[in-house]
């Protein structure tokens, strides 16, 4: 339907003023008229961010209430103010009562914007299961699901299977083995370890109905069908800052209700040949590593371990050797030196979308096309890099976060199939440092010359020989042996989540016992710096510490629709028609 298709239109009063109110085919209007029948001002909200219409005087939040009037109509719509940030912006529930001359008319509208409204929502969710963490931060998962999020989805009409969990992946082994007939998505209410939880489970049960099996590196991967909406109630919300702006419960509830749709790339991490964990923001060797290895051991001291930890680790000058192998992206459609910044309607995404649907009539092809690539590819289109590293880093995304506003990689996108490869090479303290220090500002972390930064498709990590047996020599020493019988290993998580692999018996492993007692930092006054670092992907330790990575373009879907900002929305040209999706204000 075009715009211009009229719906309906009639005087409306919100308190004393009139008001002449259009609904159009895609925007609900109405424009105060003073006494002289002259328009003065006008607000405008697209029917898809039409939350719900309700009959008579109601109230959602912060508590509900409903006056019964023959009269008035209540409106439920998206409205956006600033964050107090550079990026991101906080939605709100906006709320317009209006009264009609009659009720047949007020049943008019009623009828009319619902109409609308299934009309041009195709995507909202009717029914969604949730998973609330209720360890997860400040253990007010609970309470932030039940009294912001729960009434915004009975005010959208949307139902909800509800579980509270009680252990460490219980929302994964739901989702592998549970029945999903019925649901639109997957909610979960906590943090990055309750995400990848449901990130994993969607995942691999989309692998196994699909027959396929997730632990070949070059494996077609299909996409999951399901959504995820994400309720950030945790101690670290990184998936839901760099998806959306802001870390908060509302405004993410209103993304899910609305239906937005953000695809994102994953990385999957394996080991002679078996998947390990996948990973959507940080898989970091070196520093990143050692920091959440340190912090570990001070869990009482709470959120502030990290830094505590980062203060110890960077005291303590490390430095690895290893050989980082690379197979690069295609230079010719992005860089993550090109200071563009993936925003909501992205066209870098948008064009990698178009890209890889465009010879394909399905999903499932995009990722055969990407993958055959993958298989196809001949070692001499990698690329070989060996010496000491202070950090390799790994990310599908900017990994922004409140502390860390552009985040590890400003240029990143959500979904363009790439990933950025962060190689800092051993260098002097203080250039470390102030390496450190830019991920705070807004100053480019990379122009140093002990840093480099790569788009990439596939990364491998292996040691140099030496350091090899060095390392194996020194999980000898500490642990008493290897037990070379051993059938399995298992990663360390903060959630207690395990992931059982082959192991090939080449003393690279560590079991759950040999790591505890492994001295990855034995403090300022060690006399001897370990030979390895650990991986850490997205908050969890990995159990090796050689590994093949992969970026699946666009493997599981969000409901987002990526950082908004003020400025680019007033700017966007014809390319972005979503930017005239917004609640806007004209004088």
């Amino acid at each position: 339907m075009e715009e211009t298709d009229l719906r309906l239109e009639s005087s409306l009063w919100v308190g004393n003023k009139r008001y002449r109110a259009v609904l159009t085919g895609w925007h609900f209007n109405w424009t105060e008229v003073d006494k002289k029948n002259i328009d003065k001002k006008t607000i405008s909200v697209p029917v898809a961010e039409v939350i719900g219409v309700e009959e008579g005087r109601v109230e959602i939040l912060p508590q509900k209430s409903i006056e019964d009037t023959d009269k008035d109509f209540t409106v439920f719509y998206v409205k956006r103010s600033s964050s107090g940030s550079s990026y991101g912006l906080l939605w709100r529930l906006g709320r317009t009562q209006f009264s009609c001359l009659s009720r047949v008319l007020r049943d008019q509208w009623t009828k009319h914007l619902r109409a609308a409204l299934k009309t041009h929502s195709p995507l909202r969710p009717n029914r969604l299961l949730v998973f609330i963490n209720p360890f997860g931060g400040k253990e007010k998962g609970r309470k932030i699901y039940h009294s912001l999020v729960a009434p915004l989805f009975e005010l959208a009409g949307i139902s909800s299977h509800v579980i509270v969990t009680e252990r460490a992946n219980q929302a994964r082994d739901h989702l592998l083995k549970k029945d999903l007939t019925g649901f639109d998505g997957v909610v979960c209410v906590g943090g990055d370890g309750m995400f990848s939880e449901i990130l994993h489970g969607l995942i691999g049960r989309t692998q196994q109905e699909a027959g396929l099996c997730e632990n070949d590196p070059a494996a077609t991967l299909q996409p999951c069908p399901l959504h995820i909406g994400i309720v950030p109630a945790g101690s670290t919300d990184c998936v839901c800052y760099a998806t959306v702006g802001v870390i908060d419960p509302v405004t993410s509830a209103l993304h899910i209700i609305i239906g937005d749709s953000q695809p994102l790339d994953v990385c999957s991490v394996h080991h002679a040949s078996a998947l390990v964990r996948y990973s959507v923001s940080l898989l970091g060797y070196g520093f990143y590593g050692d920091v959440l290895a340190e912090s570990e051991k001070h869990r009482w001291m709470g959120p502030l371990r990290y830094d505590y930890s980062g203060t110890m680790v960077y005291l303590s000058n490390r430095s690895y050797a290893g050989i980082v192998q690379y197979l690069p992206a295609d230079p010719l459609l992005s860089s993550p030196r090109d200071r563009t910044r993936c925003l909501s309607g992205c066209g870098v995404c948008s064009r990698s979308t178009e890209r890889l649907f465009s010879h394909s009539s399905d999903a499932g092809s995009l990722y055969s096309s990407h993958l055959s690539q993958f298989s196809s590819d001949t070692e001499g289109e990698w690329v070989s890099v060996e010496g000491r590293f202070r950090c390799v880093s790994l990310t599908c995304m900017s990994s922004s976060c409140p502390k860390s506003p552009l985040g590890l990689s400003p240029s990143a996108h959500l979904a363009d199939g790439t990933g950025d490869l962060i190689l800092v090479w051993d260098t002097h303290p203080l250039g470390f440092l102030k390496f450190l220090y830019r991920h705070t500002s807004t100053q480019d972390q990379f122009d140093m010359p002990f840093v480099e930064v790569h788009r990439v498709k596939a990364v491998r990590f292996s040691l140099p020989p030496e350091k090899e047996e060095e390392a194996y020599e020194e999980i000898r020493g500490s642990s008493g042996g290897i037990d070379e019988e051993a059938g399995y290993i298992e990663t360390v998580s903060r959630s207690g989540s395990q992931v059982s692999l082959a192991e090939t018996g080449t003393g690279r492993e560590m079991t759950k016992e040999q790591k505890t007692t492994t001295p990855f930092l034995c403090g300022l006054c060690c006399s001897k710096a370990p030979a390895v670092s650990v991986w850490n992907c997205d908050g969890e330790i990995l159990p090796t510490t050689e590994i093949l990575s992969r970026i699946h373009g666009q493997l599981v879907r969000l409901y987002a629709r990526g950082i908004e900002d003020g400025a680019a929305m007033h700017n966007c040209g014809e390319e972005n028609d979503k930017c005239d999706s917004r609640y806007t204000l004209h004088k």
